[in-house]
């Protein structure tokens, strides 16, 4: 048995909604807590309630306590991010996160800017293969179902690429 990372991870709706479309959301059930900004939390709540409802992830609604930092309001108007993404990278700052979770490139991008690690559904669901959480097949199944059982966009080329390197480890 694996144990538990002690991993705090402030979570965008991208990888709530799309983990949860594809079965997965149990994947962040070893962090020791994901905090979704009260934003994102709506935002779910208005597009895939149940991503909200899962018993076996530990999930804390989070407002930030100040405002956005200059930088932050900067990359905000610069990178033309939601408020949700915002809210995301606000919280991962004041928290000092392990990562946040985003399938946003522009938050990620605007992330690596503050110094915020960013990951997004696809690196979860690889992760899920060194955890031991998920096969190499199960995660090829989940990979190749992608396309039709989730909204993630996700260039084809990418996604071959990422099903070739999973079958080489199967």
């Amino acid at each position: 048995m694996n144990e538990a990372p002690a991993l705090l991870v402030v979570c965008d709706a991208g990888p709530l909604i799309h983990l949860d479309e594809l079965n997965c959301l149990d994947l962040l059930a070893d962090f020791s807590r994901v905090v979704v900004p009260d934003v994102v939390w709506r935002e779910v709540e208005l597009h895939r309630p149940t991503a909200l409802d899962q018993k076996t992830i530990r999930l804390a609604r989070f407002k930030p306590r100040e405002e956005p930092s200059a930088e932050l309001t900067s990359l905000h108007r610069l990178l033309a991010l939601h408020s949700g993404e915002l809210q995301a990278l606000q919280l991962a700052q004041e928290l000092a996160a392990d990562f946040l979770l985003t399938d946003d490139s522009a938050a990620k991008l605007a992330a690596k800017t503050i110094h915020v690690s960013a990951h997004g559904t696809l690196g979860i669901l690889l992760r899920a293969i060194r955890r031991r959480q998920r096969t190499p097949g199960e995660i090829l199944n989940v990979l190749n179902a992608l396309p039709v059982r989730s909204t993630l966009h996700v260039k084809r080329e990418l996604l071959d690429e990422i099903i070739r390197q999973v079958e080489a480890l199967a």
